[in-house]
C-alpha cells in the first residue's frame, strides 16, 4: 500500500503545515492573513534623580542590553552629571538606591562603586514598592506617554525630556522623602510588602 501513496503529494502539504502550523489539505482555499501592524519599539531608560530633579536620563539603544560594563559606564556619566548639576556632592558620600538585577550586583559594579566610594542602599529583592522610580516617577510618566506615538527615537527621547524639565521639584521632593516612610514600613513589617 504505501508503495502506491504518492510522496509527492506529502511535499505540498508538509508545506502548508509548516507555513500556518494548521492541518490542511493541498486543495484547501488559502487562510487570509490580516495586515499586521508592527508593535512599537522598546527602549530602555535609566533616570537617577534626587530631590532637586532629574541627574541623568540615559537611554539604552535599541537592540542593546544592559549588562555590567555598560551599567558602570553609565555610573561614570553620571559621576559627571553629579559634577555639573549637584557641584559639592561628590565630596560627601553618594548614596545610590538601585534594585538586585544583575548588573548593580556584578563584581565589576562592585569595584566601580568601591572605587568611587559611593554607598548603596540596601533593596530587598523584588520590593518596587521601595523603589521610588517604580511607586512615584514611572507611573506617571506611562500615563504621561500612553497613546502617544513616535516617528523616531528622537523624538520619544526628546519628549522624555520634556516631560522631566517639566516637573516642579516638589514632585522630586515628595518622592524622596516618601521613601522614608516606605523603609519605617518595610522595617516595622519586618521585609514584607510595603502596600502604598
Amino acid at each position: 500500500m504505501r508503495e502506491n501513496f504518492p510522496t509527492v503529494a506529502l511535499q505540498p502539504l508538509l508545506c502548508k503545515v509548516c507555513d500556518s502550523m494548521t492541518w490542511k489539505h493541498p486543495s484547501s482555499p488559502v487562510t487570509k492573513k490580516f495586515k499586521v501592524q508592527r508593535s512599537a519599539a522598546k527602549m530602555m531608560a535609566t533616570v537617577f534623580w534626587d530631590a532637586k530633579g532629574v541627574i541623568l536620563l540615559d537611554i539604552l539603544p535599541q537592540g542593546q542590553c544592559i549588562n555590567a560594563a555598560r551599567y558602570c559606564s553609565t555610573l561614570g556619566h553620571l559621576k559627571e552629571a553629579i559634577r555639573r548639576k549637584r557641584p559639592g556632592l561628590l565630596r560627601r558620600d553618594v548614596v545610590l538606591q538601585h534594585d538586585n538585577a544583575t548588573p548593580h550586583s556584578a563584581n565589576l559594579t562592585q569595584q566601580w562603586l568601591q572605587r568611587y566610594g559611593w554607598e548603596i542602599l540596601p533593596h530587598p529583592a523584588h520590593s518596587p514598592d521601595l523603589a521610588p522610580s517604580d511607586f512615584h516617577l514611572f507611573v506617571p510618566l506611562k500615563r504621561h506617554l500612553g497613546g502617544m506615538a513616535f516617528e523616531t527615537e528622537d523624538d520619544l527621547i526628546s519628549e522624555l525630556r520634556n516631560w522631566f524639565d517639566n516637573l516642579d521639584v516638589d514632585f522630586f521632593r515628595v518622592g524622596i522623602n516618601s521613601l522614608l516612610s516606605r523603609w519605617q514600613k518595610c522595617i516595622d513589617l519586618h521585609g514584607d510588602y510595603v502596600e502604598k
